[in-house]
């Protein structure tokens, strides 16, 4: 349950204390990621409802990295038991549990589809999405400037 760092490649920027602060998504127009020499598709799509397998948070896809792309720091943070490989799509969610929204980076081994039918509260949510709708979100359209 670790944040992005301080701006991802989306335009997402995150505060200090892991809060996306600012959304510009002019170029999140894909539905699924394929890696070209490890042949994978990712099991998610963007706008997918998912949820940790393990700690007691949900979101929405809105990018994914077909394999890991954050810093060796932030993967040694997690307990040894608990470190996900780094060949694997990792997804970017527009996070949530009982007390905060956030910003999460999770593999996609942890994750799981989420099946409760109730919609997300990220804030940034309605700036980036259209839905929910039968359990997915969206992309709203984008102009080119």
């Amino acid at each position: 349950m670790c944040a992005l760092p301080p701006v991802s490649r989306w335009g997402v920027t995150v505060g200090l204390d892991g809060r996306a602060q600012h959304a510009n998504l002019w170029a999140m127009k894909r539905t699924t990621t394929t890696h070209p020499t490890l042949g994978g598709t990712a099991r998610f799509n963007i706008g997918a409802i998912v949820k940790h397998r393990v700690y007691p948070f949900r979101g929405v896809v809105f990018d994914v990295d077909p394999v890991f792309a954050n810093t060796e720091e932030w993967l040694q943070a997690i307990p040894a038991e608990l470190r996900p490989h780094r060949e694997q799509p990792f997804y970017h969610l527009l996070a949530e549990n009982a007390e905060s929204t956030y910003v999460a980076y999770v593999s996609e081994q942890n994750l799981l589809p989420d099946d409760s039918g109730k919609p997300c509260r990220h804030p940034l949510l309605r700036d980036m999405f259209l839905g929910p709708q039968s359990g997915t979100y969206r992309l709203k359209a984008t102009k080119a400037n």
